[in-house]
């Protein structure tokens, strides 16, 4: 059964599909979650056999890109196809903001934001560039990016959850003390080393299509995981570390 975050997107969706004619300017499809500056790129391309196997990849995923005739509907005003392009992907583009913001809410707000600028700017896709499905990640973690470079640690005295004091709730009580390790140490992490793990390790994404997603070589990709790994066993073994 839709979430009331789907109705919220199908509700947006059609708000602007009433309002808003197509608009003649064309406005180029890039992720726009804010600028990036030198201090972002954390290593040059890889060798020339890298980079081959890379593009061949790339072009591979493009060439079967399941999104490609639900974005060419959007981009002609169908209101019905974005509602589908939402029920495929929303669950996906909420779990990764979630898993990088450690905040369902802000998840909620930036999958909103993905799937609005999906509708405005569908009818400038150009079939071929990137993988649909990418580059709706690569905005989703921009937006991410963005929101923690600016946030601010905000304290809060949440009383403690009760847990049932029977076997069975000892095992869940453990299993959300772990969870809410992980998700502590993976708020200790840079933004992008954060980014990284996220997507390759519950996202499952191999590390070309982490490297397309953040606009980065492998190489880089890799530098940012074994960082992050490193952070992340001393976080959780009790060591105080910090790779930036």
């Amino acid at each position: 059964m839709p979430g009331a975050s789907q109705f919220a997107v199908a509700a947006l969706f059609a708000a602007l599909h009433a309002r808003t004619a197509q608009s003649s300017a064309a406005t180029p499809m890039t992720p726009q979650g804010g600028a990036r500056d030198a201090s972002t790129v954390i290593g040059r391309p890889s060798g020339a056999a890298v980079q081959e196997r890379v593009q061949n990849e790339a072009r591979r995923s493009r060439r079967h890109d399941p999104d490609a005739a639900l974005v060419k509907r959007i981009g002609e005003g169908d209101a019905r196809a974005a509602e589908q392009l939402v029920d495929r992907h929303l669950s996906g583009v909420t779990a990764l903001a979630a898993r990088m913001l450690g905040d369902r809410g802000e998840a909620e707000d930036v999958a909103q934001e993905v799937f609005l600028r999906v509708w405005r700017h569908a009818g400038d896709w150009r079939p071929g560039e990137a993988k649909f499905s990418t580059w709706m990640r690569r905005v989703a973690t921009n937006l991410c990016l963005d929101r923690l470079r600016r946030r601010r640690e905000i304290v809060t005295d949440a009383p403690p959850e009760q847990i049932d004091a029977g076997p069975d709730g000892y095992d869940v009580l453990h299993a959300k003390d772990v969870a809410r390790e992980v998700e502590a140490a993976l708020a200790t992490l840079p933004p992008r080393q954060r980014a990284a793990i996220t997507l390759c390790h519950f996202e499952e994404r191999s590390n070309i299509e982490a490297a397309e997603i953040l606009e980065t070589s492998v190489e880089a990709v890799e530098s940012l995981l074994a960082r992050a790994r490193r952070s992340l066993r001393a976080v959780l073994s009790g060591e105080a570390s910090n790779e930036s």
